[in-house]
């Protein structure tokens, strides 16, 4: 990858010289703008991006109706990012081109990300492709985010009776309804699309699913009967029987479905029976069944119960994991009150669900978008954060010890910074998060926007790191606990546990985000002994 990384980076270069021989008024010759193009596709397709947006921003400046141009310069912004300037050219390639389908509904998208109003966009884009189902999601996120949630679900509802099949429109859906306060039946249609499909396994499981988030086993149940008269007894039924059990807490019923189903290479089957060990205290068990996950693309789900087992074994692995201390690093960022007080009003305006998302750690408060990533938004005071954030974690990344092979946080490669989530949680009277990690991040964090004068006696409404989640049943203790303030980001690993204690009253306004993670991790050898002996 380097080796073309770096001829890519020559040919760009050699290019740039060539569009730098043309004044700017002067349209470049139709070879040269080929030669662009085609370099930049190889450019995105290489992971470079960066080089891409160089290269197409000279080209534009001097061909300004060249479409081509424009919409991979859109793609090149939105692979870096930078979404604002992505939907600012893709409207200049769609006012170019207004009945080209992907020109439209590339618009649309971007504009939708940048947080800026996307209805009338989206409306055009189902008109030029009415059977395209990210144009209607699309569509649908759009009504939302601009206050017309019955629309959107009108809408995603009548789509799901042409298509009973769309998994992504019978989740979104749901999410909708729940955090629109519907949290007794919002999964109604997975039940009337099995009704119309009543042999579709994935549709059924995704229903069972939603049942099993919500933890309403007697439903999760019934759907899992009904599917076995229907469908027959699938293996998928027994695994999801199993989790079941473990996580309500019968014991002896999951035991007996693990047995049972122990042959099954079904990592959410093996993530229950790990988790159904630590409870029950086969702590051997539970490390066997995690090392065997490490393997495959679970890994980042299973390196914070490693570290569970191993702190549970008092095994060196941990503090190698972990670190001595634990990779925790609190950041007092330079934010006047002002830029606080204007940053929170913006936040505030976002918070418009009655409550959090079924499958999130918030209880008590509401959670933005998750579907939507806030440093996308084109607001200026969300930009600034951003710079902020990214500058504290440029310091973070370059504070770390020396690369270690194989280790989730520092044995990848240390370059760019990109996100693959950032929100906003309102948390009021008594609200917490329960004990989780983040294995689609990195770099994980928690930046205090506004606070309660008074959260209560110490610790209420800090944030803890390293307390195992409470339904696991183990006695560890926290690593750390760091108490909020206004401007204070806190940059932790993704695959550490944490959580937020409950506070009196008020509200807790923060923003949190993941760094994407660089590249996977190379492998290392985990076995006893490798990293110290117990």
């Amino acid at each position: 990858m380097n080796i073309l990384s770096n001829k890519i980076q020559v040919r760009c270069a050699q290019v740039q010289a060539a569009l730098r021989g043309t004044r700017p008024e002067d349209q470049p010759a139709p070879a040269l703008i080929i030669l662009v193009i085609e370099l930049a596709r190889e450019a995105l397709q290489g992971g470079r991006p960066d080089l891409a947006v160089e290269t197409l921003e000279m080209l534009v400046e001097r061909a300004p109706r060249q479409v081509d141009a424009l919409l991979l310069l859109g793609f090149a912004y939105g692979r870096e990012q930078r979404i604002p300037e992505a939907a600012h050219v893709l409207a200049q390639a769609a006012n170019l081109e207004p009945e080209e389908p992907i020109t439209v509904l590339a618009h649309a998208q971007a504009t939708l990300d940048a947080g800026l109003p996307a209805i009338q966009l989206f409306d055009r884009a189902h008109r030029l492709m009415p059977g395209d189902l990210k144009a209607v999601n699309g569509w649908a996120a759009s009504l939302a985010l601009q206050g017309e949630a019955g629309a959107a679900e009108a809408l995603l509802a009548e789509t799901l009776l042409r298509h009973p099949d769309w998994l992504a429109g019978h989740k979104n859906l749901a999410a909708l309804r729940f955090t629109n306060g519907d949290t007794l039946d919002f999964a109604r249609s997975y039940a009337a699309a099995c009704a119309v499909q009543p042999q579709n396994l994935p549709l059924r499981l995704a229903w069972f699913g939603t049942a099993a988030q919500t933890r309403d086993w007697e439903k999760a149940l019934q759907i899992l009967a009904d599917g076995e008269n229907l469908i027959g007894a699938v293996p998928a039924f027994a695994a999801a029987r199993a989790l079941i059990f473990a996580e309500s807490g019968d014991a002896d019923r999951a035991e007996a479905l693990f047995a049972q189903t122990e042959g099954q290479h079904d990592d959410v089957l093996r993530i229950a029976h790990m988790r159904h060990c630590l409870r029950t205290a086969q702590i051997e068990k539970a490390e066997r069944l995690a090392l065997s996950l490490m393997q495959g693309a679970s890994a980042p789900s299973i390196w914070p119960y490693l570290s569970l087992i191993w702190r549970l074994r008092e095994d060196a692995r941990a503090q190698w994991l972990d670190g001595t201390p634990p990779y925790i690093r609190a950041f007092d960022l330079d934010f006047s009150a002002g830029e606080l007080e204007g940053l929170a009003a913006v936040l505030r305006r976002l918070h418009t669900a009655r409550g959090p998302f079924v499958e999130q750690s918030v209880r008590g408060g509401t959670q933005t978008d998750t579907e939507r990533q806030l440093f996308f938004r084109a607001e200026p005071e969300i930009q600034r954060v951003r710079a902020k954030v990214s500058e504290a974690i440029r310091e973070y990344v370059a504070g770390l010890p020396t690369p270690v092979p194989g280790h989730p946080l520092l044995g990848v490669p240390r370059g760019r910074i990109l996100f693959s989530g950032s929100w906003s949680v309102r948390l009021t009277a008594h609200g917490f998060h329960v004990s989780h990690t983040h294995p689609m991040g990195w770099i994980s964090s928690a930046l205090y926007i506004s606070l309660p004068l008074q959260l209560g006696a110490e610790p209420a409404g800090w944030i803890s790191f390293g307390a195992p989640p409470a339904d696991l049943g183990l006695d560890l203790p926290p690593y750390a606990r760091f108490e909020p303030k206004p401007g204070r980001l806190i940059l932790f690993p993704s695959t550490m546990w944490h959580e937020t204690l409950p506070f009196d009253d008020g509200e807790r306004l923060v923003i949190a985000f993941d760094v994407m993670r660089p590249q996977t991790a190379s492998r290392v050898d985990l076995s006893d002994g490798v990293h110290g002996k117990r």
